[in-house]
């Protein structure tokens, strides 16, 4: 009797679609998840460990949709007559890993990290304590910080979250498609330089220039 114990080459293939496409999610999306990591679990230095893929992560999302997609259409695919009429590669039920159910499972994983910039904010304070109470007339002082490396949703309450929490700022509000993150803060309390520290310190995004802006 013929043994079918052992997978086939295109079923070994399928896991390896579904591997690199649930691992290319993960890459695209790691940059958004550490900072929250970061956030929960108060290990701020963590927070720019996987910055540097912010460049890449257009063309890992690119990559994790393509692969998913292949293993559907290997999944989907009707197979040859000469394969359906061979009875013998029926005998025994092909293994979950294999299995449609799991590959749903996995896209709606990567679904989920591939999103995940869209929601992060809802893991970041809007605002702290130390931040609500508005500075005083002499001193509060408007300014813009302009910041590379945005690229997402995720960035921008990354970005907000450690001026935020910075003693001294009233209000912050960034912009990854401007590059810009404007802030209002208590001269008094903090300056300028220290506010781009943090961020660059926080969340690992280079600020390559500040400036006060004009009050009238």
């Amino acid at each position: 009797m013929k043994n079918n114990t052992m997978d086939s080459p295109k079923e070994g293939t399928s896991t390896s679609f579904v591997g690199a496409g649930i691992l290319a999610a993960l890459a695209a999306s790691l940059c958004c998840i550490t900072p929250v990591l970061a956030l929960l679990g108060g290990i701020s230095g963590i927070a720019a460990t996987f910055s540097w893929l912010e460049p890449f992560r257009p063309y890992l999302v690119g990559a994790s949709v393509l692969v998913l997609g292949f293993a559907w259409y290997q999944k989907l695919k009707p197979q040859p007559a000469g394969q359906m009429d061979c009875a013998c590669d029926e005998d025994e039920k092909p293994s979950f890993l294999q299995s449609k159910a799991f590959l749903g499972i996995v896209t709606a994983i990567a679904a989920v990290l591939l999103a995940f910039p869209y929601y992060s904010g809802a893991f970041f304070p809007k605002e702290s304590p130390s931040t609500a109470l508005a500075a005083p007339a002499a001193t509060a002082t408007r300014a813009n910080l302009y910041i590379a490396g945005m690229t997402c949703s995720g960035c921008e309450h990354s970005v907000n979250n450690a001026l935020r929490q910075t003693p001294g700022v009233v209000e912050a509000n960034s912009s990854y498609s401007t590059g810009i993150a404007q802030v209002t803060y208590d001269k008094s309390k903090v300056d300028l330089s220290r506010l781009a520290q943090n961020v660059a310190t926080e969340t690992g995004y280079k600020v390559t220039k500040f400036e006060e802006v004009n009050q009238k």
